[in-house]
């Protein structure tokens, strides 16, 4: 079961960091963005999908933070259906992580 009102903090969550924004996402939901680069999205108070390097998704995955992009298991992408509290503090730690390598990828592209 989802957490009532997960999407409200997390959103509340990523558009505190510099420069983030919320846009509707193309299958639905909100997606949060750096520039054009995508941080990850939300889809109502049960999942967030955000994408990684390669190497830090395996990390993520490994280490049980998130699994597997639920429809793209190969990519780089993570998935984490939101069912605690608990989950709502590591979709936004996870958001943070993509977004803090977001911020590395802006400063030396500009995207």
């Amino acid at each position: 079961m989802p957490v009532r009102g997960a999407h409200q903090q997390i959103r509340a969550a990523v558009l505190s960091w510099p420069g983030a924004e919320a846009h509707p996402h193309r299958f639905g939901g909100e997606e949060y963005r750096l520039g054009k680069r995508e941080i990850g999205h939300m889809h109502g108070d049960y999942l967030v999908d955000i994408p990684f390097p390669r190497r830090v998704r395996d990390e993520v995955v490994a280490a049980g933070r998130a699994e597997a992009h639920h429809i793209l298991p190969d990519s780089g992408w993570v998935s984490l259906f939101i069912r605690t509290p608990e989950d709502v503090a590591r979709a936004i730690d996870l958001l943070r992580l993509s977004f803090d390598l977001a911020t590395k990828k802006h400063r030396t592209d500009g995207r």
